[in-house]
C-alpha cells in the first residue's frame, strides 16, 4: 500500500482506499498489473484485509473485456457491487517481479484462481490462446508484449487418478494414487517459473485410495475389509505426495511453489442440490469470518505440508515453497460467488455458491 494512503478507520479489520492507483504496492496503476497483481496474489503470508474504493465505479471495466463471455455475471443479472473490493496483506510493501510463465494447477477452483488473474490482465493486453486441448482445461495464454505466459494445468487431486466405470458406464467415484504425482503436471514443470498448487473439492465422493499400487482404503465407503479414510487424510497425502515430488526433482527453471489454501463455500437455507443460495451483497467483516469449517481444517493441513516441505528443503535442499493462506480472507466474501448468474451449463437450476 502506498506510505500516503489514508489511516485505516474502525471497520473490523477493512481499510479504505481513496484512490485506485493506491491498490497496488507503490501506489502503481493498473497499466502496471501484469508484474504486480502476480505477486500480490502469490507471495502473501498475511491475512489479507478487504479494501474497497470510494468511487461508484470499478477502475477497470469488467463487463467490456472479459476472456469469457459464460463468467460475466454481471451480464446475466448479478449485482457489481462486489468489484469494488480488494485485499492487500497486512504490513507488506513488496516489490516487482518478473516471471515469464506462471501456472495454476487444480480443480476448477484453482481455474477460478487463474481466470481471475486474466481477466484483470486482460484489461491492459488482449493475450494470444495459444494452447487449449479438447476440453479446454489445459489452456495457455501469451501475453506477447509483456514476454509473459499464464497456464492452466487441470488436475483434480494433483495425483494420478482414474474415474471407476460401473457396467460400462462411468460413475461419481475414483481410484486415487496417493503416491503418484499426476503426469500431465509433472511433464509441464520443467516449462514453469511460478506454480499455484490447489486441490479440495474433488475428495468428497466415493473415492479408493492406493498406494504402491495396491488399494489401502477409501473414503465415504462402507465396504467390508476396506480401511476408511477421512477426507482430510486423503488430502494430507496428496499435498505431501506433491511437494515431496517438487524437492526431491527440483526443475531448475521453477523458482517458487505457492500451496493456495482451502476457499469456503457460502450456500445458506440448504446445500447446492437442496435449494442453497448465496444472495449477500457485500462483504462480511473479520468478526464474522467462518473460522469452524471442514475448509479451515483443510488449510491446517495443508499449512502443515507446507512447513514440513520448507523443514524437508532446509535439511535435505529442495525447492521454494510457500503458503498463499487465503482461506480466512475468502471467508468474508459471500457476496463474491456467481449464484444464479454464471451461466454454467452444469448449475443451471442451482446456485453456485463454491466458485469464485
Amino acid at each position: 500500500m502506498a506510505k500516503d494512503s489514508i489511516p485505516p478507520p474502525n471497520l473490523h479489520g477493512i481499510y479504505r482506499i481513496r484512490k485506485s492507483s493506491q491498490v497496488f504496492p507503490g501506489g502503481r496503476a493498473l497499466s502496471l498489473i501484469p508484474s504486480t497483481v502476480v505477486f500480490v496474489l502469490v507471495l502473501s503470508t498475511y491475512y489479507p484485509v478487504q479494501t474497497f474504493y470510494d468511487s461508484p465505479k470499478p477502475t477497470h471495466t469488467l463487463l467490456i473485456r472479459r476472456p469469457s463471455p459464460s463468467k460475466n455475471c454481471g451480464k446475466y443479472g448479478k449485482q457489481m457491487d462486489y468489484v469494488n473490493w480488494r485485499w492487500m496483506p497486512q504490513g507488506c510493501d513488496m516489490a516487482r517481479f518478473e516471471p515469464e510463465l506462471l501456472a495454476f494447477t487444480g480443480d476448477s477452483i484453482g481455474r477460478n484462481q487463474m481466470e481471475s488473474l486474466l481477466c484483470l490482465l486482460y484489461q491492459v493486453e488482449v493475450p494470444a490462446k495459444v494452447h487449449s486441448d479438447t476440453t479446454d482445461k489445459f489452456i495457455t495464454w501469451h501475453f506477447r508484449s509483456h514476454n509473459f505466459t499464464l497456464m492452466a494445468l487441470w488436475t483434480k487431486f494433483l495425483v494420478e487418478e482414474s474415474q471407476r466405470e460401473i457396467n460400462g458406464t462411468l460413475v461419481e467415484s475414483h481410484d486415487i494414487h496417493l503416491d503418484k504425482l499426476d503426469a500431465r503436471l509433472a511433464a509441464n514443470l520443467h516449462e514453469l517459473n511460478i506454480l499455484v498448487v490447489s486441490s479440495s473439492r474433488w475428495f468428497f465422493r466415493t473415492n479408493y485410495l492406493y498406494e504402491d499400487g495396491k488399494l489401502i482404503g477409501c473414503i465415504y465407503c462402507s465396504e467390508d475389509n476396506i480401511t476408511s479414510f477421512t477426507v482430510l487424510s486423503a488430502i494430507q497425502r496428496v499435498f505431501k505426495t506433491t511437494l515431496s515430488n517438487l524437492n526431491k526433482h527440483q526443475e531448475p527453471r521453477l523458482q517458487l511453489t505457492v500451496v493456495r489454501t482451502a476457499t469456503p463455500a457460502h450456500f445458506e437455507n440448504g446445500l447446492w442440490d437442496t435449494g442453497g443460495s448465496c444472495n449477500r451483497t457485500e462483504p462480511v467483516g473479520e468478526d464474522k469470518a467462518m473460522t469452524s469449517t471442514i475448509e479451515w481444517a483443510i488449510r491446517n493441513v495443508q499449512v502443515e505440508e507446507v512447513n514440513r516441505a520448507q523443514k524437508e528443503k532446509k535439511h535435505k535442499g529442495g525447492m521454494n515453497i510457500e503458503i498463499l493462506d487465503i482461506t480466512k480472507a475468502m471467508s468474508m466474501r459471500p457476496d463474491a460467488h456467481p449464484g444464479i448468474h454464471g451461466n454454467n451449463q452444469w448449475m443451471r437450476g442451482y446456485s453456485d455458491c463454491s466458485h469464485l
